[in-house]
This record gives structure tokens, sequence and C-alpha cells, in this order.
């Protein structure tokens, strides 16, 4: 089967997954980026509350892929642009 189980430490909690196998290296490593950047936070900052470090990394992380998406969406549009001006080039081109 293209799946496996495995378990995840996330904050001091262990999360039993289902994953396809394709799928196991990147959830290990995003379970670590989450802990490195909860123990950052936590040795960064004085805070008591280990859900308010959570939030905050929960925040960096969404923030980040908010980014990642607009910038691709606006490559995406300066892509489609250059493909119309590449279009409109072609039609007048006669072979």
């Amino acid at each position: 089967m293209d799946e496996l189980s495995i378990k995840v430490n996330i904050s001091d909690r262990i999360y039993p997954l289902t994953v396809k196998h394709t799928e196991e290296e990147k959830i290990r490593r995003a379970a670590k980026l989450i802990n490195d950047k909860l123990k950052a936070y936590g040795s960064n900052f004085a805070v008591r509350d280990k859900q308010d470090i959570i939030s905050m990394c929960a925040l960096e992380l969404a923030t980040e892929l908010i980014s990642i998406t607009d910038n691709r969406a606006n490559e995406s549009t300066g892509l489609t642009a250059q493909l119309d001006e590449i279009r409109d080039l072609l039609k007048h081109v006669t072979i």
C-alpha cells in the first residue's frame, strides 16, 4: 500500500498519522520546523502560556504561506501578460 502510519511530536504531544509514503518526509520536516519555531519563540520571548507561543508560530507560518502564495500569483500574472504579448507578435508573423 502507498500509506503508512507514523507518529510526529509537536509541542511535546504525539500525533499518530496515516500518510502517503511520498509525503512522510515533508510531514516530518514540517513537524521539525514547527518545533524549532516554538523553541525559538519560547527562548526569545517572556511568554508563559504555551498556547501563546503556538499561536505566534501559527501566525508566522500562515503569514509566510500567504506571502509565497501572493508572490506566485503575481509571477503568474506577469507570465500571462508576457505570453499574451508573444501571442500577439506571432499573429503578425507569416511563414
